[in-house]
């Protein structure tokens, strides 16, 4: 019987691409080499250049007095009188020097700016890798205006995939039901082509990067 309809003729000529094998026309690609260059510069450091290229800011901090410091500088800067964070050794950290920690979810939209952990950061694209399986849970990395993450140096991986792999190595058994990678603050112009920041999520994203005790 001919067929009778669009449909029918696209679903007879992919049965017929799955009956019939053809050969791979393209033998000589090696699937093996990298993607990307070789990064120019050492991870950390291309990480730095990378984050702010994609509108982010980086600060670099010796220990936790150094994270304090730059922290109190910035709300002082941006008129910031709280911060929300679900993360207990954050807040514990931040209340302990009479740094006002919201940590309730009653309290959630009570400050313009949250601080989290990651799970990697990603030197290729100066990007950030945040999970479900971290204790700020789901909503938290979009949800405020501006967004400061407290990253690690032993944090930071030269791809992408070195950070799957990492996350999976790191949460094996119970792989996190959400996986983010964020690159600079939310932006978008797709209406009228007119760039506009904070549309899907913070307006400001800092990085708080510190040295592995």
């Amino acid at each position: 019987m001919e067929e009778s309809t669009t449909k029918e003729k696209i679903l007879k000529k992919v049965r017929n691409a799955l009956i019939s094998k053809s050969e791979n026309p393209f033998k000589d690609v090696d699937f093996s080499s990298p993607v990307y260059k070789k990064l120019e510069e050492s991870p950390e450091i291309q990480f730095a250049l990378n984050l702010r290229e994609a509108g982010g800011r980086f600060i670099y901090c010796e220990n936790d007095n150094a994270i304090l410091d730059h922290l109190r500088t910035l709300m002082k800067q941006k008129g910031w009188k709280q911060v929300y964070t679900l993360d207990k050794k954050i807040s514990n950290l931040l209340n302990q020097e009479k740094i006002n920690a919201l940590t309730s979810p009653e309290q959630f939209d009570d400050s313009s700016v949250a601080i989290t952990r990651c799970d990697f950061l990603i030197a290729r694209f100066g990007s950030i890798m945040v999970s479900s399986g971290l204790s700020a849970g789901r909503r938290i990395f979009s949800a405020h205006e501006s967004h400061i993450v407290l990253g690690m140096a032993s944090q930071i991986v030269p791809e992408l995939k070195d950070a799957i792999k990492g996350l999976k190595k790191k949460y094996r058994g119970n792989f996190p039901s959400q996986v983010s990678v964020i690159t600079g603050p939310s932006r978008t112009a797709d209406i009228e082509k007119t760039l506009v920041m904070g549309a899907h999520g913070p307006r400001e994203l800092y990085v708080f990067l510190v040295d592995d005790m």
